[in-house]
């Protein structure tokens, strides 16, 4: 786990309330991939941060437990979702006993693991027939405004939008040999241009750059965007990616 990874407890609060949630057609696809409904479900959700997919798979009757390192975005958590238990920890090394979970979901959050270790403690703690499930929002750059913010978010602080795509830079997602099926899930959402740039602002890359840079930028993308989008409402358009391995049965 790197200090960038990390880096968000410094903004768990602005990431909980401006970050995205995930539709309902990406929970759907998890189930069919997964072979099971998440009602009644064992469920561990790792990387669980705020609890923001935590939320959507309680509602669909899941029984989660949330695996989340960082002190800042448990804490978080745990104020939102009292009655969640709550494990601070690794998926490198989850204190979890072996096949006891009918799911292990990593949202936003299987690319700051060591993937090899991750994996293996997945299908550890999976029972047989279970599903690893990763899935990521990523800004859709087939929209033409998105990739302009791209551009000018890789011009100023030399790197982009996180999630599957860096991920797949970093290497291959899962072990040689994997059987996995992979689904995309495209979805958008209309917010206020304070929101859209709150979200922007919970990302990595600007924990890093600091808050001068940081503020510097953001006020500049606000007078771009009001070109694209002078009343303000932006239309964030993404699409959702999952991964979906089953342990064999």
């Amino acid at each position: 786990m790197t200090a960038r990874a990390l880096s968000f407890d410094a903004v768990a609060e602005l990431y909980d309330t401006s970050r995205p949630g995930y539709p309902p057609a990406l929970f759907d696809a998890v189930e069919e991939a997964g072979g099971r409904p998440f009602a009644g479900s064992v469920t561990v959700d790792v990387g669980a941060g705020t609890g923001i997919a935590t939320r959507s798979l309680l509602a669909r009757g899941a029984r989660v437990t949330a695996v989340e390192p960082g002190p800042g975005m448990a804490g978080r958590l745990h104020s939102v979702l009292p009655d969640v238990p709550l494990v601070r920890a690794l998926g490198d090394a989850l204190p979890l006993v072996d096949e006891s979970a009918d799911f292990v979901t990593y949202a936003q959050s299987w690319h700051w693991t060591d993937r090899a270790r991750a994996f293996g403690e997945a299908m550890r703690v999976l029972r047989p027939g279970g599903a690893l499930a990763l899935f990521w929002n990523v800004s859709d750059h087939s929209v033409p405004w998105v990739a302009a913010q791209d551009a000018r978010l890789r011009a100023h602080g030399g790197d982009g939008g996180h999630g599957i795509h860096g991920a797949r830079e970093q290497g291959p997602l899962l072990p040689e040999g994997v059987e996995f099926e992979g689904r995309r899930v495209p979805w958008s959402r209309t917010v206020t241009l304070d929101a859209h740039l709150d979200n922007f602002a919970s990302h990595s890359v600007f924990r890093v750059l600091g808050e001068s840079s940081t503020a510097a930028f953001l006020a500049a993308e606000r007078a771009e965007l009001l070109k694209v989008f002078p009343d303000g409402a932006v239309e964030e358009s993404y699409v959702s990616d999952l991964v979906v391995v089953r342990r064999p049965v």
